[in-house]
Formats: structure tokens, C-alpha cells, sequence
């Protein structure tokens, strides 16, 4: 098959899954994605944790996925969520989301069972053997408890061009400069919290795959853009404007926050999410909504 190497950068939205009355409402979601276009989007990323799959039913996650891929209509890149703790899965997903037209996906480092470094390879090797389009890693131990580590991430760049990209979600700068070190400037790393999007880009990303441009996009992006001009005074102004919202939407669990501020907003009609995870106590939401009106929403 022939490698697709094309690499992602800027803002790329980890979009939320409006619901309604405990079922995905497709509708709202592709008003929502219109927004995202109209507003400037460099990318959507639907079906990560931002947007519930660890809740949603296999055909959900497949009827997210085309519907993003229809309303994106190549607009905007579309890079699908497809990674799962179970290999056979991961591949099964990422077979699936492939032959729906996505331009990309989003691999998160199998949680629970925590794998060895060598497990994590094979892992990652079983589902690049699935696809021809390139693969984001997803490094977030605060949720799968394990790092991808950065020669295991080396090994899957050097066997598999198209593993080209990582969302690196560790809260750790150094780690940026090692992977930039490690791999050369064609591997692009990507912040996966929006309150270290300026930092990490100074050390060497190349933007962020974002849960606060559900709502501000056009800011998001413009803070991204300063930094790819040089333009540091600008990003960090932007940077400290978005700092609190950025901060306030972990205030409890991703994405019960940004629903809320969605729905405030008027983007989407609920803020509906799937239990476990419950509606946004009242101190956070006095606390968020405070933040936003201060932001113009």
C-alpha cells in the first residue's frame, strides 16, 4: 500500500458528542462542526475521550465518524479516534474508520492493562499494518497510568513512516524537547492540554489537539498561528486570556465542562453526558460560567 506521511498541525478540536435523551445526536453534531469550519479549524478530531467513546456503542462510534467525515466533506482534515486496550479492537476500529474516509487517526496507549514497552510496539504495529494513513500515538498516563516512551515511539517512526505524529498529554516540557531530539523536526508532536499549548510549542510542537476550541476557536487558532510567525507577545497574550478557561474545563471530568459551556453558549441544546460521568456540580459551573462571561459567551 502506499504511506500516507501528510502530518497535522495547528488546531485540531477534540470534539465533543452532543447527546439527547441518552442517544448521539448526529444533527447537533454537524451543527457543530459547521462552526468549527466557519470559525477556522485546522482539524476535528471526533470519538476520543473529549467525545465519550468509552461509552459509546461500536455503531455510535461508527456513526460519528461518517458523519464527521460527510460534514467535513474534506473541508478540514478528520482524524478518528480508533484506539482501544484491546488489540484486536484497536485494529477492528481503525479497519473501520479507514474505509469510512478519515484523513487520519488517534491512537491512545492501551489503559488498564498496562502493557511493556514491547507490547506497546506490537500493539501500535498491528494497527499500522491496518492503514496506509498516518496515526497520531495518544500519551496520556494520567488516564492509561503507562508513557509511550520515546524509543518505542522512534522504533514505530523509524519501522512505520506513517506512525508520524504524537499527542503528547504528560504535562511534561522536557518530554516535547526529547521527542523533537529523539525523532527530527519532520515528526510532529502535538499538546494534547490547551493550558501548555504555548509552552510545548516553544519546545518543538507543532499546536494541539484541543478541548477548548469546541467553544473559542477563532482564539485557539490565532494563538497557534503567532507562534508559527514568531509572534511570541501575541501567543502569549492569547495564552493568558484562554489560561483560566483552559484550566476550569478539568475542573472536573473531560467533557463535562465544555459541555456545559457549549450548552451556555447556545452550540449545543444539552450538555448531556453518559454515566459514569455526572452533570457539573453547581461551585464549578458558578466558577466556569463566571469565566466565560468575562470571555464574551
Amino acid at each position: 500500500m502506499t504511506i500516507k506521511t501528510t502530518s497535522f498541525s495547528g488546531v485540531l478540536t477534540a470534539l465533543v458528542t452532543p447527546m439527547n435523551n441518552g442517544k448521539v445526536s448526529s444533527p447537533d453534531l454537524i451543527k457543530l462542526i459547521e462552526y468549527q469550519i466557519e470559525q477556522g479549524i485546522d482539524g476535528l478530531v471526533p470519538v476520543g475521550t473529549t467525545g465519550e467513546s468509552p461509552t459509546l456503542s461500536h455503531e455510535e462510534h461508527a456513526e460519528v465518524i461518517r458523519c464527521a467525515v460527510d460534514t467535513a466533506a474534506g473541508r478540514v482534515p478528520v482524524i478518528a479516534g480508533t484506539g482501544s486496550n484491546a488489540t484486536a479492537e484497536a485494529v477492528s476500529l481503525t479497519r473501520k474508520a479507514h474505509q469510512a474516509g478519515v484523513d487520519g487517526m488517534l491512537q491512545v496507549a492501551p489503559y488498564y492493562n498496562k502493557p511493556t514497552q514491547q507490547g506497546l510496539f506490537e500493539h501500535f504495529s498491528e494497527v499500522a499494518e491496518e492503514t496506509d494513513k498516518p496515526i497520531i500515538l495518544y500519551s496520556i498516563p494520567g488516564r492509561c497510568v503507562i508513557d509511550i516512551s520515546v524509543e518505542t515511539v522512534a522504533r514505530l517512526h523509524t519501522k512505520y513512516p506513517h506512525v508520524n505524529t504524537i499527542k503528547e498529554a504528560g504535562g511534561d516540557c522536557d518530554r516535547v524537547a526529547d521527542l523533537r531530539l529523539a525523532l527530527g523536526d519532520e515528526f510532529t508532536i502535538l499538546s494534547g492540554d490547551d493550558s501548555l499549548t504555548l509552552p510545548f510549542m516553544s519546545a518543538g510542537a507543532k499546536g494541539v489537539i484541543s478541548v477548548v476550541s469546541n467553544l473559542v476557536v477563532k482564539e485557539m487558532v490565532s494563538l497557534t498561528r503567532s507562534v508559527f510567525e514568531n509572534d511570541l507577545a501575541a501567543a502569549r497574550s492569547l495564552h493568558l486570556k484562554l489560561y483560566p478557561l483552559a484550566k476550569t474545563l478539568f475542573c472536573e471530568p473531560n467533557p463535562v465542562p465544555i459541555k456545559a459551556a457549549l450548552h451556555r453558549a447556545g452550540l449545543i441544546p444539552s450538555a448531556e453526558t453518559r454515566l459514569p460521568l455526572t452533570p457539573l456540580t453547581e461551585p464549578n459551573r458558578d466558577r466556569l460560567f463566571a469565566i466565560l462571561s468575562d470571555l464574551g459567551y
